[in-house]
This record gives C-alpha cells, sequence and structure tokens, in this order.
C-alpha cells in the first residue's frame, strides 16, 4: 500500500517556530507557505532552510522591516479602518437602507480578490518598484475618489478600485522579501515583519475613530491617501529594485488560465480552496458586521475600538497556538479540530441568544463568539493555503496568485447576503458562521477520508 501524500514532516520546534510565523504572513499575502507546505509534503523529502541569501537592501534591516510591514499591513488598516465610520456612512449616504453601508468593506475585498490575480506574475514581468507605485496609484485615486464620492454606488466603486490597488502591496511586499532574503535569514526577517503586522487589526480601528472625530468619515480616507503617498515615496527613494532584469519573465495570460484549470482540477488542492473560502466568508461577515451588532443591538458605538483592539490582541494567539500544534496534530486534524470547535461554540451562541438572556449576559456571549471567529482564522487561513498549495509545487507561483483570488472573490460572494440580513441582531452573524463551518468540516472529513485511502 501507498504512502499517504500529506503526512507531517518532524523538524524541531524551535526552527519550525520562526518558520510559521513567516507562513503566517504568506497566509496573508496568498504565496506559498513554505513552513506549513512542509508539514504536508511526504516525509520522504527532508526539510532544509538554506543559510545563503542574495544580497542585502542598501536600507537598514529596521528600516526595511518597518517598510516591508507597513505594506503588508495596508489589507488591515484598509478595512478596519473603516469599521467606527459604518454608521456615519449609512446616515449620509443610505439612510433608508443602512445595512448597504457594510458593501464598502466587502467591495474593497472584492478588488483585492481580483488584483490578487494579477499583481504577482506583474511584478515578476516589469518589476517589484513599478508594480508596487502603480498599485500605490491606483489605491490613492480609489480612496480620493471615495473621500469625494456624492453616492454610495460611486463609493463602492471607489473601494472595489481601492482594493485593487492595495493587492500590489499585499502581494509584492512578500515577493521582495523573497528576492533579498533567504533560509533562515528570511525566516527571521518575516517574523519581526509579522510582530509589527499583528498590531494593525488591533490599533486601527481607534485610528479611523481618532480621524472620523477630527475630520468627519470622509477624512478616513484622506488618511488612506496619504498613508499610500508616504510609503510609495519612501519605496521609491529608499529602496533599489530588488528584481534584476536578467531575472524578470515575460507576461503572459495563458500561464494563468493554465494554472488556474490545474488548481481547480486537483481534488485536494480544489477542496482546500473550498474550505479556504468557507473560512474566509466567517471572518469577512464578522468584519462586516461586528460594528453594527455593537452599535445598534448593544448600544456601544462609541466603545467599539476598545473592544476590537481587545478582540485582536487575543484573536492573534491563534496563530502561534497553531505553530505549536500543527506539527503534532498535522494540518488536516488542525483544520478540522478549530472548525468543530467553532460549530460548538457557534450552536452555544445562538441557544444562548434563543434563551434571552440579560443585555450584558448577551453581550460577553457575543464578544467571545465573535473573538473565537478571529481566532479560528488563525488556526485555518494558513494551513489550509499550505494545504492547498502542496500538490502545486510546479506552478507554486501562478497558483498561489490563483488560490488567492478564487478564495476571497468566492468569499465575498457568501458573506454579502449573510450581511445584508442584519435586522438588529447579530443571528445571521451566528448562522451565516455556522453553515460555513458546518460545510467546511464535512469537506475536511471527505478529504481526510480520501487521503486515509492512499495509506
Amino acid at each position: 500500500m501507498g504512502k499517504h501524500r500529506y503526512p507531517v514532516a518532524v523538524i524541531g520546534p524551535k526552527r519550525f517556530h520562526i518558520l510559521f510565523l513567516s507562513t503566517i504572513c504568506k497566509a496573508l499575502s496568498g504565496q506559498p507557505k513554505d513552513g506549513v507546505l512542509n508539514a504536508v509534503r511526504s516525509h520522504d523529502e527532508s526539510f532544509r532552510m538554506p543559510d545563503s541569501a542574495p544580497a542585502k537592501p542598501a536600507l537598514s534591516r529596521p528600516e526595511f522591516i518597518a517598510m516591508m510591514a507597513m505594506m503588508a499591513a495596508t489589507v488591515a488598516f484598509s478595512i478596519d479602518a473603516m469599521l467606527p465610520g459604518l454608521p456615519h456612512i449609512a446616515e449620509a449616504l443610505t439612510p433608508e437602507a443602512p445595512n448597504r453601508a457594510q458593501l464598502i468593506i466587502t467591495a474593497f475585498l472584492l478588488g483585492l480578490g481580483l488584483g490578487t490575480f494579477v499583481s504577482g506574475p506583474l511584478s515578476d514581468s516589469f518589476g517589484r518598484k513599478r508594480v508596487i507605485l502603480i498599485g500605490a496609484a491606483i489605491y490613492a485615486a480609489g480612496a480620493g475618489l471615495a473621500m469625494l464620492a456624492p453616492s454610495l454606488e460611486t463609493l463602492l466603486a471607489a473601494r472595489a478600485v481601492q482594493g485593487v490597488g492595495a493587492a500590489a502591496f499585499r502581494i509584492v511586499s512578500i515577493a521582495i522579501i523573497r528576492d533579498l532574503y533567504a533560509g533562515r535569514d528570511m525566516a527571521r526577517l518575516m517574523s519581526f515583519v509579522m510582530m509589527v503586522f499583528a498590531l494593525t487589526p488591533a490599533m486601527a480601528p481607534l485610528l479611523g475613530a481618532g480621524v472620523i472625530v477630527l475630520a468627519g468619515w470622509r477624512g478616513v480616507f484622506a488618511a488612506f491617501v496619504l498613508f499610500a503617498l508616504i510609503l510609495s515615496l519612501w519605496m521609491a527613494l529608499r529602496l533599489p529594485e530588488p528584481l534584476a532584469p536578467q531575472a524578470r519573465r515575460p507576461f503572459r495570460a495563458a500561464p494563468l488560465w493554465a494554472a488556474l484549470r490545474e488548481v481547480l482540477a486537483h481534488p485536494v488542492t480544489r477542496v482546500a480552496i473550498v474550505v479556504q473560502m468557507l473560512c474566509m466568508a466567517t471572518l469577512f461577515t464578522s468584519l462586516s458586521m461586528v460594528q453594527p451588532v455593537f452599535d445598534v443591538t448593544f448600544h456601544r458605538a462609541e466603545s467599539f475600538p476598545y473592544w476590537f483592539f481587545l478582540m485582536a490582541l487575543i484573536a492573534g494567539c491563534g496563530s502561534f497556538l497553531n505553530s505549536r500544534l500543527v506539527m503534532r496534530l498535522g494540518v488536516e486534524r488542525m483544520v478540522s479540530a478549530a472548525l468543530a470547535s467553532q460549530i460548538g461554540l457557534s450552536i452555544v451562541a445562538i441557544a444562548l441568544w434563543q434563551i434571552g438572556l440579560p443585555p450584558h449576559a448577551q453581550f460577553a456571549v457575543f464578544l467571545i463568539w465573535q473573538t473565537s471567529v478571529f481566532f479560528q482564522a488563525g488556526l485555518t487561513l494558513g494551513n489550509l493555503n499550505a494545504l492547498a498549495m502542496a500538490p502545486m509545487g510546479a506552478i507554486a507561483g501562478m497558483a498561489a496568485s490563483v488560490t488567492g483570488a478564487v478564495a476571497t472573490v468566492g468569499s465575498v460572494a457568501i458573506a454579502v447576503p449573510i450581511g445584508q440580513h442584519f435586522a438588529g441582531t447579530p443571528m445571521p452573524a451566528h448562522l451565516g458562521v455556522l453553515g460555513a463551518v458546518l460545510t467546511g468540516f464535512v469537506l475536511m472529513q471527505r478529504l481526510r477520508a480520501r487521503t486515509a485511502e492512499m495509506v
């Protein structure tokens, strides 16, 4: 009988901890997950991280880390800083249907998914800095249009454009790190980037709320424009082009379509992408609805940024816990356990809401449940991306772009209708998340059964 195709390789815990931090950062970029990928490759492949590295950038390492962390944090900043402004946007642009204000989150994510599809391949052809500068211009143009938007429809279109531009920051920043560093050096640097990046979801709503107090909700978009200008100018002046002309490859659409067909044709990759899409849908549903629930259901709009800060800090431990457990449990068991836990917590949250607890108790239940959704993302998304990439070694770069784009766009399609059913209670979020994780859990069991047959 054949060997299991995706058993867990064994590497030292300290070595894995450094590597996994880089993996989590790559999970947000859609790039191949070198750390967890080795946890799903055959144990016949010995795991090595080369000690040699390419030439380093001219700027100092702390400055380089700060620059890459700011680029990687662009997406989280662009989403979370907007959350305190949702009720103000609803009042100004769509008072008759306030739920539509949530669409400014999902419109950005839709643009992000589309931009993810081409940002990596374009940077391979035309250079890293050029693609980031073009992306920054698109991002700033979208934010500027949003700042002046006279209607919600214009604002949504502008947010989609902003998302396309943000994809360049997210994807190409990781490519730059891989151009300039290798092996342990790269893993160590990625861990520092991740430490800075992890603070963004916690701090962004506080920053957004402060800007709104000073300049209104349109001021947040002005802050996005300023952010893009500062970051792109900093990079243009201080960072040499990391990809030499002789290392560039001609851009062709045919390999992208071929990668799309191959990715969707492989049974393991296909299931992993669908489950990843479902897990991302739980995250995007929560991000769209969390502020309205705090505001309308619990009347805590003013304190929302502080509660979000607390939830984000606690949820950040999910990635750390994953780094401790994934090598012991394996990727498939780890994801299944996280989904099973989320199923249980969602059922309990629904039951307790139906009982009719006092308001303070209801708020506590929702706070715990919402934190668990964020925590679950840290236990599943990186692992699922690695699982999807494991059979794609020959086309890893193209497959990473395709995987990230398909999962992001698909999750937006799931999250939008759930968010639009908000009617003053968290029940649509509870039910939507329960349906997504339950479906994902069933698919994971089928995948585990399929791979078990290979043993």
